[in-house]
């Protein structure tokens, strides 16, 4: 059997025989949507909806997206941001947790090959750690400096 070939180009391609076809169609020159004549039919047709070419026609491999996950050192990092300034008395260790976690989170981020989320997270939690240090530390060197508070025992 005999077939014709519309191809991208406008150009009809044959007579043809289906072996031809078949090689074409592997070599990527065919695909399910070009349009094929067959001889002695009156009308022009997919290739893929001729069924002795839809065997020939495999779909792509099937390649599943990759979750981008969060980059935990980065959602600690902004959780520990905002919980020392959440809690009281400055929460020193939480301010400093914030900070060194998002610093690592950063560059943890900088050198993954695969992309990543989190960069956002970790910088909020290393600014939000880091005025909260040095709110700290400024509340601590002002009451230092002027008034020490010296614990008498009662409250007055």
């Amino acid at each position: 059997m005999n077939y014709k070939v519309m191809g991208n180009d406008g150009k009809v391609y044959g007579p043809v025989e289906a072996d031809q076809v078949r090689q074409w169609i592997q070599q990527g020159r065919v695909d399910s949507r070009t349009a094929l004549w067959k001889e002695g039919e009156k009308d022009w047709c997919f290739a893929g909806l001729m069924p002795e070419f839809a065997g020939a026609f495999v779909p792509p491999p099937f390649k599943a997206p990759v979750p981008r996950g969060d980059n935990l050192c980065a959602v600690w990092s902004l959780v520990c941001g905002l919980l020392s300034w959440i809690c009281c008395c400055f929460c020193l260790p939480f301010n400093l947790a914030g900070l060194v976690l998002g610093i690592i989170a950063l560059a943890q981020l900088a050198s993954s090959p695969e992309p990543r989320n989190g960069r956002a997270m970790a910088v909020a939690g290393v600014i939000l750690s880091g005025l909260n240090l040095l709110a700290c530390l400024g509340t601590s060197l002002i009451s230092a400096r002027g008034n020490p508070v010296i614990w008498t025992g009662t409250f007055h």
